[in-house]
């Protein structure tokens, strides 16, 4: 398996080449790093290029436009990163006959009330740019033809980027007192985690494309992931702030309107993982001890 990691200077790419180190992989992003290579993925003949020359037969798609606030102010960009550039990626894969692994998001929900976990089958609502957009790179990949996982995802951390752990880390340590809303409901999911699943799903999915191991094809699916559990933004940064340490802060929770904002972000978006279990055998870990293991490496 060659695999081509896009976004590879984001905390999941970040996460990836912590586990792909020494293999068969190349990461590649439009930030200058050590060991990156270039590539604009809104180009899709640099993508073919690339692909054919380095005889890529797996792309692991990371990078998005992320921004949910500023995406609210920049459709066609929003769109050109979150929708174009995962066609381009599924057109070049589907010429070489290869997998494409797309990260997507919980944003894809959000307008329908509802409180039980989130299904793969249930129909995207998005409420703002950042959830249409990357909705509109799902519908994308169905439309291509090629082989592909996409896997939905929540509340990404890590120590990598910049992320709610590092902001909590930071404002528990130098605020005597601090709100965060507990009116959204989800669950924090450790790039650490995700980036072990998506290597295992990578192997497998890929050897049921060939003849290594002939059986029921387990790509062409949608799946969700996050760590297991269920907890508010004033729960997380409550753990975050026991587990560093930095219990002088006083933290109170508080309702999302006190924080205006351009977006309607998801009240509940609690993703059912069922699907993604049984197809590949994963054991996910409970959101504390990965919080809890994310920490150790941080501090």
């Amino acid at each position: 398996m060659r695999v081509l990691v896009t976004g590879g200077c984001g905390q999941l790419g970040m996460s990836l080449r912590a586990i792909l180190k020494g293999q068969d992989a190349i990461f590649a992003d439009i930030v200058e790093a050590p060991d990156t290579t270039y590539l604009d993925i809104t180009d899709l003949q640099a993508i073919r290029a690339l692909v054919a020359n380095e005889g890529i037969d797996t792309i692991i798609n990371c990078a998005a436009y992320t921004n949910v606030e500023a995406a609210e102010d920049n459709y066609d960009l929003a769109e050109r990163l979150n929708a174009k550039a995962v066609e381009n990626l599924a057109v070049a894969m589907k010429d070489a006959g290869g997998l494409l692994i797309h990260i997507s998001t919980d944003y894809v929900f959000g307008k329908e009330p509802y409180n039980t976990p989130c299904r793969e089958d249930q129909k995207g609502t998005p409420t703002g740019v950042y959830g249409l957009t990357k909705l509109h790179g799902e519908e994308a990949i169905l439309r291509s033809g090629v082989r592909y996982v996409i896997i939905r995802t929540a509340w990404l951390y890590s120590e990598y980027g910049k992320n709610f752990v590092k902001t909590m880390l930071q404002l528990t340590a130098t605020k005597p007192s601090l709100k965060v809303v507990f009116d959204q409901v989800g669950t924090p999911t450790y790039a650490g985690d995700l980036a072990g699943a998506i290597v295992e799903i990578a192997g497998q999915a890929g050897n049921d494309g060939g003849d290594v191991m002939p059986g029921p094809d387990r790509a062409s699916q949608i799946f969700n992931y996050s760590n297991e559990g269920v907890c508010s933004w004033y729960d997380f940064a409550k753990a975050i702030a026991e587990y560093s340490g930095h219990t002088s802060c006083d933290i109170q929770p508080c309702h999302s309107s006190e924080f205006p904002s351009k977006v309607h972000r998801p009240a509940y978006s609690v993703l059912d993982k069922t699907k993604i279990k049984e197809t590949f055998g994963l054991s996910i870990p409970y959101w504390t001890d990965s919080l809890k293991a994310c920490l150790s490496k941080m501090l």
